[in-house]
Order: structure tokens, then C-alpha cells, then sequence
């Protein structure tokens, strides 16, 4: 029995779910603190660069954005779910060699083709999205190409970490539903 906290980090590109299924982990685990980066760095001023940066569909340096999780994670007294975090290699290795010692950290990489990263945000955008990062095609299909590009490394390093870390990679291209049970399955939740 380990006496560390937990750590859930939901990885995947653009519309995947991230944050969906992070609710919904936290709807059933409210004690665990949901750590949500994308609406974290949303909600920095409109004119600021981390916003600029976003609408443009690209990722926010390692340094800023690290710094902004450090101070959200130290924050915090028990277990996380970490949503939207790590995003590159660099971010990845920070994070397990930062905070290794104090979670047991469980990544949940949501696998998901990207004809389906592409229908998923299109229907966020239908259903009244106001994220402009969703705003055109050529802004979506650069945020999957830099998923591709700058997270898959990081998911790929994660996935060798066995001993360090746990690693779950949950197909997650079907309903909702049968997604979240893959998810509570892979942590043992049932």
C-alpha cells in the first residue's frame, strides 16, 4: 500500500474528450481536485500572449505553462485529475521528474483517429463552442498536426516509464459511454 496521492493525466489531441471525461471522473471522485489546463489558460486575459498564442492554435511554451501547473498542482492537498497536461516532451519529462515521488501517476492517453478528432470539435463548434481555436479548418487540422508533432512524442515516452508511472491507452472513438467505461476500467474504478 502506497502512502503517495494519486495523479490521473488524461492525454489526446484536439477533441478527443479530455475534458469531458475528466468531469466525469471528477463527478464520480469529487475529492480529487480537477486541474483543468485549457480552461486555466482560457481564462487569462484577452490580450494576453498565452491567449494569443491559443488562438492561433498553437501550444504555449514549456517554461509558462509549467510554471502555471506547478503552482495549480503544489496548490493542492490530495489527488488530481490532471486534464490537457502534458503536451510536449519536455512538459512530459518535467512532470514525472518533478512529481514522480509524491503521486502515482496514471496517464490515460485517449486514442482517437483524426476524422474523428475533426467531427468532435466540428459538433462543439455546432453546439455553440465560443473557443476560437475551434473557429476554422485550417486552425483545427494545425492543432492536429502539432498533436502529431510535439504530444505524440511525449505519449510514446510516457508509454516506456513502466515502473515509474502507469499508462493506459484507452481507444476512445466510440460513444461517450462505452469510452468512459474503457477509462474506469483501465484505473480500476468499476
Amino acid at each position: 500500500m502506497t502512502d503517495k496521492k494519486q495523479m490521473i493525466v488524461i492525454m489526446g489531441g484536439p477533441g478527443t474528450g479530455k475534458g469531458t471525461f475528466s468531469r466525469m471522473l471528477h463527478d464520480i471522485r469529487p475529492e480529487y481536485t480537477h486541474i483543468e489546463t485549457g480552461a486555466i489558460l482560457r481564462a487569462q486575459p484577452e490580450n494576453s500572449p498565452i491567449r494569443r498564442i491559443i488562438a492561433d492554435g498553437n501550444l504555449i511554451p514549456d517554461t509558462m505553462v509549467s510554471n502555471i501547473i506547478a503552482q495549480q498542482i503544489n496548490n493542492t492537498k490530495g489527488d488530481i485529475i490532471l486534464d490537457g497536461f502534458p503536451r510536449t516532451l519536455g512538459q512530459a519529462q518535467w512532470l514525472i521528474n518533478n512529481f514522480a515521488t509524491r503521486y502515482d501517476i496514471h496517464i490515460i492517453y485517449l486514442n482517437v483517429p483524426d476524422s474523428i478528432m475533426v467531427q468532435r470539435i466540428n459538433k462543439r463548434k455546432a453546439a455553440g463552442s465560443n473557443r476560437k481555436d475551434d473557429n476554422s479548418i485550417t486552425t483545427i487540422q494545425h492543432r492536429i498536426e502539432t498533436f502529431h508533432i510535439t504530444t505524440m512524442p511525449a505519449i510514446e515516452w510516457l508509454a516506456t516509464r513502466a515502473g515509474d508511472i502507469t499508462f493506459s491507452d484507452v481507444d476512445s472513438s466510440e460513444e461517450e459511454s462505452a469510452n468512459f467505461a474503457r477509462i474506469l476500467h483501465a484505473l480500476k474504478w468499476k
